[in-house]
Parts: structure tokens; C-alpha cells; sequence
């Protein structure tokens, strides 16, 4: 049951332009223990690179495990980031994931995690992502309440632009009494950007609870209008709230 006091820092990344990363991870929290992963995965020249991971976490009985994954990416989107992960929360067990790739071209995302949530467990899952040009935005999120008075958030926050294409698909189920589970989407459209936001919830006991929102539009213009004003370019407006509504 040790809690480490300190973050623990994980670096990935391809300094080359072509390359393939294969992140195999099996994480155990065991029980009453505690940490802090912050991993920072660079691209700065891909054009032809391929970043895999396939994960397998399993957050003991009232263990804590915190996940902050950003990614920085270059300026010519040839790369593919392909995350796949099965989280089990044990009672009382806690898991918090925030994914952000904000930082250059996406390429293509193509990003499925899925959680099985026992008694009295906690999930947040957060992710932000910016898209440009032809990028291409894939995100499946689902969370499975099966224990009593387990909680859960899935909270997406998708920015797309010029001929980007978003498609996000979040869901949660509740299989326990007093399981609360809410699935929250925000999509910002910009030129000829396509998007789609899918909030699924189901309930197979009458004490649980699910709920959803989801919203795709543009940029507010007054907002727009008000950085104008202040002697900026239409589309430096633009991306410094669009970077706001991802920080």
C-alpha cells in the first residue's frame, strides 16, 4: 500500500521522420497504494511513424492512479497514434486519465479505452485534442459501472478545423444501484471540418443513474469580435479560444 510522494515521469517519442513505437503496458496499483504517472510522448518530424500502445491497468482495492498523457507532434501530420487500454478499478479504487494532443498535427488518432468499475470506485476520464488540415480523430471511451455507488465522467473537449474529421463515441453503463455515471462532449467546428459526438448511456437497475450532453458549433463570434478589437487576425482570435476552451 506505498504512495509515492513524487510524480512519476514516462517519455516516449520518435525523433525521426519514419519510425514504429510499440508501448506494451501492464500496471498494477496495489491495494491502498498510490501514484502519478505524467508521460510526454514527442513527434516532432514524423511523417511516417506509427506510436501503438497496448495497455492493461488494474487499480487495487482503495488504490489511487492518476494518468496525464500529452502529446507534442510536429507540423506535418504523418504520424498515427493508436492507444488501446483496459482499465479494472477494484473497490474503492480511484482512476483519473487526462490525454491532450494539442500541440502540432494530429495525423490520425485512433484512441479506445474501456472500464470495468467496481463498488464504491471513482473514474474521470478527460481528453483534448486540436485537429487540423486532414487530420482524422477517432475516440471511443467506455466505462461499465458494475459495483454499487461506483461514480464515472467521461468529459471530451474536441477542437477540428480546415478538413479535419472528428467522430467520438462515449459510453456508460449502469449495472448497480446508486451507480452515477455522465458523458459530457464539446466539439468546435471551424471551415470545412466534419464532426460527430455518439453519447451512449445504459441502465439495467432502476437505482443507477446516467446522464449525457453533447455539443458541436462553431467559435462564439463575440468572443472573436472582443480579441479583434484588441487588434488580432480573425484566425490568431480563433485559435487563441479554441486553445482555452483545450487548456
Amino acid at each position: 500500500g506505498y504512495k509515492i510522494p513524487l510524480p512519476v515521469h514516462l517519455c516516449f517519442g520518435l525523433i525521426p521522420k519514419d519510425g514504429i513505437q510499440e508501448i506494451k503496458m501492464d500496471f498494477v496499483a496495489e491495494e491502498d497504494s498510490e501514484v502519478e504517472l505524467i508521460a510526454h510522448c514527442t513527434f516532432p518530424n514524423a511523417v511516417k511513424v506509427v506510436h501503438k500502445m497496448d495497455a492493461k491497468m488494474v487499480i487495487g482495492k482503495n488504490a489511487s492512479l492518476k494518468y496525464t498523457e500529452t502529446h507534442f507532434h510536429g507540423p506535418h501530420g504523418g504520424i498515427e497514434v493508436l492507444p488501446k487500454a483496459y482499465i479494472k478499478i477494484e473497490e474503492g479504487g480511484k482512476y483519473y486519465t487526462n490525454f491532450a494532443l494539442i500541440s502540432g498535427r494530429v495525423g490520425l488518432l485512433e484512441f479506445d479505452y474501456s472500464v470495468d468499475a467496481e463498488k464504491d470506485s471513482i473514474c474521470e476520464m478527460v481528453t483534448k485534442v486540436y485537429g487540423k488540415a486532414d487530420d482524422k480523430i477517432k475516440i471511443l471511451e467506455k466505462i461499465a459501472l458494475n459495483g454499487e455507488n461506483a461514480r464515472s465522467v467521461i468529459k471530451s473537449r474536441l477542437a477540428i478545423t480546415d478538413n479535419a474529421i472528428s467522430e467520438f463515441k462515449g459510453i456508460t453503463e449502469g449495472h448497480a444501484p446508486r451507480a452515477r455515471g455522465h458523458v459530457d462532449c464539446m466539439e468546435v467546428i471551424q471551415g470545412n471540418a466534419k464532426a460527430e459526438a455518439v453519447p451512449i448511456v445504459r441502465v439495467d437497475n432502476p437505482l443507477a443513474k446516467v446522464t449525457h450532453e453533447a455539443a458541436i458549433g462553431c467559435v462564439d463570434k463575440k468572443e472573436v469580435e472582443t480579441l479583434m478589437a484588441r487588434g488580432l487576425e480573425e484566425d490568431d482570435a480563433i485559435d487563441i479560444i479554441v486553445k482555452g476552451m483545450l487548456a
